[in-house]
C-alpha cells in the first residue's frame, strides 16, 4: 500500500515537472513574439501599419550575433541589433510619414531588404554560407539564477513541486525574458496612463484633431516607430543570442507575421497581447519538446471534428470570406480525421477497434499549429477586430 502511494506521488511529481518544463518553454518561445507584438501595437496605435516587423527582427538578429561574436560582448551586440532595427524603422517612417508612401509596400520592402542583406553580409563577413559562427561564453545572453533555485535537472526532478516551479519556471531565464514580460504592464501604463499615450492613441484615431490642438502628428508617429524599432531589436537579439547561439538564414521563421496575427487576436491591447503570444508560444514549445506525441486515434478524431464544427458554426454567421477560409481549414481537419481512422483499420482490427489504436501525430502537423492559428486569427474567428481608424493612411495637413 505504501509502495503504491509512493509510486503515485512520484508519478504526479514527474508529470508536474514535465508540465512546468512545457510552460517554461512556452514563455521562452513567446518572448520574441510578445516584443514584436508590442512593437506593432505602438506603431499601429499611432496609425502606422508595420508589415516590416519580420525584417527588423531579422536584421537585429544578424547584427547582434555578428557584433557579439566580433567584440566578445553580448551587450554590445544587443545595442547593435537595436540600432539596426531602429534604422529600418526610420526608413519605414521616412517612406510612410515624410513622403506619405504606401505603408504596406514599405513594410514588405523592408522584409525583402533584410532577408537579402543579412545573408549577403554574413557570407561576406564570415564566409559560412550566410550564417554567423556559433556564440559561446560572454557572446551569449546569460541566464539569471535567482537565490535558492536549483540549476541541475536532476535536482529539480527530485525537488518538491513548489521548488520545481520556482527553479524551472521563475528562475533560469535570460534578462531579456524578464524585460519582455515587464514591457507588458509598462506598455499598458504608457498607453493608458500618460499624456504621451493618450496623444499617441488619438493620432491613430483622428490625427486632424491632434493637429488642431497644436500637437505634431509627425513627431508622435516617428516616436511610435522608434519605440517599435527598439522592441523589434530586442526581439531579434533575443532570438540569436538566447534562443539560438548565432544567426542562421531566415531564423525568425515568420515570427513577425505571427506577431501581427497575435496583435489582431489581442485587438490592439497589451494584456491581451500577452495571452495571445503565450498561446502561440505554447504551440512552438510543443513543437520543440514533444515532437513524438502519441494519442488514441479516438481523441485525435474528436479534437479535429470538434474544431471543424466550431469553426463552421462561427463562419456561417459571418461574411462569405470567413466561410471560405474557415470552411477550407475545417475540410482539411475532417480529411485528416478520416485518414487517421482509415489508416488504423488493419488486419483483425475493425472500424470500432481502430478508434482505440495509438496514433503518432505527424511532426509536420505539430509544426504547422502556430501557422494554422495565425490563419484562424486573421480570418476573424476571435471576433471582429477593429483597428485604429486612421491606420494605414498618411496624414496630409490641412492648409
Amino acid at each position: 500500500m505504501v509502495s503504491s502511494i509512493t509510486d503515485l506521488i512520484t508519478g504526479i511529481v514527474g508529470n508536474f515537472f514535465t508540465f512546468v518544463q512545457l510552460m517554461d518553454a512556452t514563455v521562452r518561445m513567446a518572448i520574441p513574439l510578445l516584443l514584436a507584438c508590442l512593437a506593432g501595437l505602438f506603431s499601429e496605435r499611432a496609425g502606422i501599419f508595420d508589415i516590416g516587423l519580420e525584417g527588423k527582427m531579422l536584421a537585429a538578429a544578424f547584427l547582434s550575433a555578428a557584433i557579439s561574436f566580433t567584440t566578445g560582448s553580448v551587450w554590445i551586440g544587443l545595442l547593435a541589433g537595436i540600432g539596426a532595427s531602429m534604422l529600418l524603422s526610420l526608413i519605414h517612417g521616412v517612406a510612410s510619414i515624410t513622403f506619405r508612401g504606401n505603408q504596406l509596400i514599405s513594410g514588405v520592402a523592408i522584409n525583402f531588404l533584410a532577408a537579402g542583406l543579412t545573408v549577403v553580409i554574413a557570407q561576406g563577413w564570415f564566409g559560412q554560407g550566410g550564417r554567423t559562427p556559433s556564440l559561446t561564453g560572454a557572446q551569449r545572453m546569460p541566464e539569471v539564477d535567482l537565490p535558492g533555485a536549483f540549476t541541475r535537472i536532476r535536482e529539480m526532478r527530485d525537488a518538491s513541486p513548489g521548488m520545481q516551479f520556482y527553479s524551472e519556471f521563475i528562475s533560469g531565464h535570460t534578462v531579456l525574458v524578464y524585460v519582455g514580460l515587464l514591457c507588458v504592464p509598462l506598455s499598458w501604463w504608457v498607453l493608458y496612463r500618460t499624456r504621451f499615450g493618450l496623444r499617441l492613441r488619438a493620432v491613430g484615431e483622428n490625427p486632424a484633431a491632434v493637429d488642431t490642438a497644436g500637437i505634431s502628428v509627425v513627431r508622435l508617429r516617428f516616436a511610435a516607430i522608434v519605440i517599435c524599432g527598439v522592441l523589434c531589436g530586442i526581439a531579434g537579439a533575443y532570438l540569436s543570442t538566447a534562443v539560438q547561439a548565432g544567426f542562421t538564414k531566415d531564423m525568425t521563421a515568420n515570427r513577425g507575421f505571427i506577431a501581427l496575427a497575435a496583435l489582431i487576436f489581442a485587438k490592439w491591447r497589451p494584456w491581451h497581447a500577452l495571452g495571445a503570444c503565450l498561446l502561440f508560444g505554447l504551440f512552438f514549445a510543443i513543437d520543440n519538446r514533444f515532437q513524438n506525441i502519441q494519442l488514441s486515434a479516438f481523441w485525435v478524431i474528436v479534437f479535429l471534428v470538434a474544431a471543424s464544427a466550431l469553426m463552421m458554426n462561427y463562419a456561417r454567421k459571418n461574411e462569405r470570406i470567413d466561410v471560405l477560409v474557415l470552411g477550407g481549414i475545417s475540410a482539411i481537419f475532417v480529411t485528416i480525421a478520416v485518414s487517421v481512422w482509415i489508416s488504423q483499420i488493419g488486419d483483425g482490427v475493425g472500424a470500432i477497434g481502430a478508434l482505440w489504436e495509438t496514433v503518432k501525430l505527424p511532426t509536420q502537423l505539430i509544426q504547422s499549429l502556430p501557422y494554422i492559428l495565425t490563419v484562424v486569427a486573421v480570418a476573424g474567428f476571435v471576433g471582429k477586430a477593429i483597428p485604429p481608424r486612421a491606420g494605414g493612411e498618411p496624414y496630409v495637413k490641412e492648409r
